[in-house]
């Protein structure tokens, strides 16, 4: 399998940038949900690796938008849905993006608003460009839970869809991303 995509499949690169983005949302999305029940002790730690791997979401996304550009995807796979699947696939990815730079761009004002310094990685700090704001940052944190669930039933029905085509249709939509080229 070659970096770039094909007529029939993706490349390494398109994979490589879809799994890493299917791991670090899963992960963020865990720790969000289960932070609370951890040790008080092990919070802290929590947050900061939430916040990192949300930074790291919107870094690869840029990166995959940049290598979309000059890589395009290989057209849709023809199925019995025709023209209308394709529309709902395309409006369903975009969704997606939509969604993987609104959940961390949300989190990163959650932060600012409590007044914090927005941790990049361990190597430096972004300072807070206003003052805590404790009633807008309880305001807004329901948003940033609200569409990160609604990022992780996309992403349910992505990979529902993505069965639908393999056992349904037996078409290669699920093989192009996910097995051999």
């Amino acid at each position: 399998m070659g970096l770039r995509n094909t007529r029939d499949s993706y490349g390494a690169m398109a994979r490589a940038f879809h799994w890493l983005t299917v791991v670090l949302v899963l992960v963020a999305w865990l720790i969000g949900l289960f932070r609370g029940e951890l040790p008080e002790a092990n919070r802290a730690a929590a947050m900061f690796v939430h916040i990192s791997l949300g930074l790291a979401v919107v870094g690869l996304l840029v990166l995959r938008l940049l290598w979309r550009m000059v890589d395009p995807a290989p057209p849709p796979v023809q199925t019995p849905l025709g023209r209308l699947g394709d529309i709902a696939a395309a409006s369903m990815h975009g969704l997606s993006y939509l969604l993987l730079l609104a959940v961390p761009v949300i989190g990163i004002v959650l932060v600012f608003a409590r007044g914090r310094p927005l941790p990049v990685f361990g190597l430096f700090e972004i300072a807070s460009p206003w003052p805590a704001d404790r009633a807008f940052a309880r305001s807004i944190k329901p948003y940033h839970e609200w569409l990160a669930h609604g990022l992780m039933a996309l992403a349910f029905i992505h990979a529902a869809a993505a069965l639908v085509h393999h056992f349904v249709f037996g078409d290669r939509t699920l093989r192009r991303m996910a097995g051999p080229a």
